[in-house]
């Protein structure tokens, strides 16, 4: 069965196309990831299946309702975690989710009972009656996941949910997800920024340009690369890939001072480039395929490539307004 199903999406912002003829389904219990570089488009097809944002055309479904039609039907029936905070510190941990449960209508006992529940999960029962203000970065975001699932929702959206985070934090933050997600089988929909965390993912979207440009498991995903990756950094990188061409008959990437190519048996292949290449070699190496690697030979760019787009500040702007009515 299917959880979301996504069929020719559109939506424009005025003669932009943040998200472009997306089609896609997830299926129920999976662990989805949702790639992309700044402007790509991931945030939007979100906000869009979360009935955050209309689309302009095309259509979508969550847990069987339509995000246009049945909006109200669709958000009781999943959970979010946004990237930015959204807990009112002036309340404590507990009133929190007493809000949340009343906003949802789940009635008290069953709130009170699965709160102490999912509190217990994520370490934070002991600070139930403890204002979000004493929290630290790490606690709210445990809070906020306890939050969105107090309802039982079927499908978690997690939108860059460890963001800004501290590494031990967010493995910290995944075990409980991991866990939760064992237990009670919800479909879990990601985006995120570190690539490893989507090594854990059944299914992964990469979106560029608003357009899907690889959908496949993250081992799958890998295999399009080939068998090892030689990483070359060189002040050069023009002369270089010429030179791979024309002396080992290889084609290579260039990304800034970086020169990247795919081949078999590398470790045999990298004391020849060194002696051969014929420019100088700052500095060189040999691994296998990552989703790095993927996602740079589809969309050009790093996953962490900084810097915010045009259409980031266009989403933006037009959530913010969103907000305000």
């Amino acid at each position: 069965m299917e959880s979301i199903q996504v069929a020719n999406l559109v939506k424009r912002f005025d003669d932009v196309a943040a998200v472009d003829d997306v089609t896609f389904a997830v299926q129920e219990g999976e662990f989805f990831g949702f790639l992309g570089p700044n402007g790509a488009g991931k945030s939007t097809t979100i906000n869009v299946l979360c009935t955050l944002l209309l689309p302009t055309s095309g259509q979508a479904r969550v847990n069987g309702y339509d995000v246009v039609s049945q909006p109200d039907l669709v958000r009781r029936s999943i959970g979010l975690v946004f990237q930015d905070p959204t807990l009112d510190d002036r309340l404590t941990a507990m009133e929190n989710l007493e809000f949340h449960a009343r906003i949802y209508n789940v009635p008290r006992a069953l709130w009170r009972e699965r709160s102490e529940q999912l509190l217990q999960l994520v370490e934070l029962w002991d600070r139930r009656d403890d204002l979000i203000r004493t929290f630290s970065g790490g606690m709210r975001r445990r809070l906020e996941v306890a939050r969105a699932l107090l309802h039982h929702p079927a499908v978690l959206f997690l939108d860059e949910p460890t963001i800004g985070l501290d590494p031990q934090t967010r493995d910290t933050i995944w075990s409980y997800l991991l866990q939760l997600h064992a237990q009670e089988r919800i479909t879990l929909f990601l985006t995120t920024h570190y690539m490893e965390e989507t090594e854990r993912c059944d299914r992964i979207a990469i979106i560029d340009h608003g357009r899907i440009v690889a959908l496949d498991s993250p081992e799958r995903l890998k295999t399009q690369i080939g068998g090892d990756v030689i990483t070359i950094q060189t002040p050069d990188p023009t002369s270089a890939a010429a030179n791979l061409r024309a002396r080992f008959s290889l084609s290579g990437e260039i990304h800034g001072n970086t020169l990247r190519v795919a081949v078999v048996e590398g470790e045999h292949l990298v004391p020849r480039i060194v002696l051969g290449l014929g420019v100088p070699i700052e500095a060189i190496s040999l691994h296998r395929p990552t989703l790095d690697d993927v996602f740079l030979k589809l969309t050009g760019k790093a996953i962490r490539d900084e810097g915010v787009s045009g259409m980031d500040a266009v989403r933006a702007r037009i959530h913010v307004g969103a907000r305000g009515r």
